[in-house]
Parts: structure tokens; C-alpha cells; sequence
């Protein structure tokens, strides 16, 4: 599976770096892109500390040290910055899926390496942040819970289909229920996302090891870890 870009691991989004061309208006367009990224990332903070309901926009601004007017020129309103959130934070995760479920490979490859994008991209990152928060909210905000099932689970769900039925037609797994409940695969990195942030401070989860022991029980191993 191809490594998809961590935004949350650099300074500047790759509208940045694309803006640092062009000599006096490159640096207006590197300036209002970073300014985005930075209200982006004020936005997770805020979202992250007050959830949804409870953040003001005029506190994102201060977070991110801009007018609160600022914010009007990239995002409609709060929902928008919820939604380019969303956006921004997983769709490289979405994307590094979708091309890894086309590539010809066995499944048990396929999840290992989806294990180890999970932990490194997602939960070791603050992508897990945005999960928990449509996790959290969605079920209060329906648009927030439509634009993630429209963005994310819609399109993760196609990739495991295909997944699952090129496994099935090879005898690879020894029956279609991952084809009947694709939700079954990604399971344990919910669970995972949810416990890391009501009790990892307890009982700290070793998210590899779950999912490595769920994925032996759903392919029919004769042992789950």
C-alpha cells in the first residue's frame, strides 16, 4: 500500500510549496496558503478541545493568530472548516487505499500492510482526532456524518468489496461474509481510535496486535494472535 502524504507531520500543505513560485504574487499565495493551513490546524485544536457544538470560530482564529474575518475568505462557515478538515486530514489515507485495492496481491499482504498504515498515518497521528470527533458529533450533526460517509466510508467501503471478492474468487478466504459486512474489516481501528481516548490512560491498547488478531480470526486461522 502506498504511503500516503502525513499531513499532520509537515509545516506547510503542498498548496504551500506550489505557492513558492512567481516572485512577488507566489509569496501573496504562499502567505494566504499557509495562512489556510494554519487555520486548518487551529480548527482540529478547537474541534478537538470543545467538540463541534461548543467551538467558535473566534477562537479558531486566535488559535491560529488571524481575524476571525480571515476565516470567511477560505471556509463558508464552521461546517466548511469541518468538512476541508476531513478532507485534508484523510484523503491521503482514502486515496493510498483505493490504489492498493487494485493491486493484485494477497490478502493477508493487503492487511498487513494495511495495519501498519493504520498505526502509523491514523492513530499514531492526529488524523485519529478528526475520526473521534465524526464519531462523537455525527450522530448530533447528520450533514458532519453524511459529508464522512460521502468522503471516507463510502469509497473505503467500494475498496474493501473489491478486495473481498478478488479474495474469494482465489479461495483465499473460505467464506463471503467480509463481502456481505465490508464494515467488519476496519472494526478494531475504530475500536482502537475510541479506546485510545476514553482509556488508553488505563490499559494502553497495542493496536497492531488487535488488529492483527482480529484480521486471523475473520481469514479463518487456526490461531488469533
Amino acid at each position: 500500500m502506498p504511503r500516503p502524504s502525513n499531513r499532520t507531520a509537515r509545516k506547510t500543505s503542498p498548496d504551500t510549496e506550489r505557492a513558492t513560485q512567481g516572485g512577488p504574487s507566489g509569496a501573496r499565495a504562499r502567505r494566504a496558503a499557509e495562512r489556510r493551513d494554519a487555520i486548518l490546524a487551529a480548527a482540529l485544536d478547537e474541534f478537538s478541545a470543545r467538540g463541534f457544538a461548543a467551538a467558535r470560530l473566534d477562537d479558531v482564529a486566535k488559535r491560529a493568530s488571524v481575524a476571525k474575518g480571515t476565516i470567511y475568505l477560505y471556509f463558508a462557515d464552521k461546517e466548511a472548516l469541518f468538512q476541508e478538515l476531513v478532507r485534508a486530514e484523510l484523503s491521503p489515507v482514502v486515496g493510498a487505499l483505493i490504489q492498493a485495492s487494485h493491486a493484485d496481491i494477497p490478502i493477508r499482504q493487503f492487511a498487513d500492510r494495511l495495519i501498519e498504515v493504520f498505526a502509523r498515518e491514523v492513530f499514531e497521528t492526529r488524523r485519529k482526532d478528526v475520526i473521534r470527533l465524526v464519531l462523537t458529533e455525527g450522530a448530533r450533526f447528520p450533514k458532519l456524518a453524511e459529508f464522512y460517509y460521502r468522503e471516507v466510508i463510502s469509497r473505503v467501503l467500494v475498496a474493501i468489496r473489491s478486495l473481498m471478492k478478488r479474495a474469494v474468487e482465489r479461495g483465499e478466504l473460505k467464506h463471503d461474509v467480509l463481502l456481505k459486512y465490508p464494515q467488519l474489516l476496519p472494526a478494531p481501528a475504530l475500536v482502537a481510535i475510541m479506546w485510545n481516548g476514553l482509556f488508553d490512560r488505563f490499559e494502553p491498547l497495542d493496536v497492531r496486535a488487535l488488529m492483527r488478531a482480529h484480521f486471523n480470526i475473520l481469514f479463518d486461522d487456526r490461531s488469533a494472535t
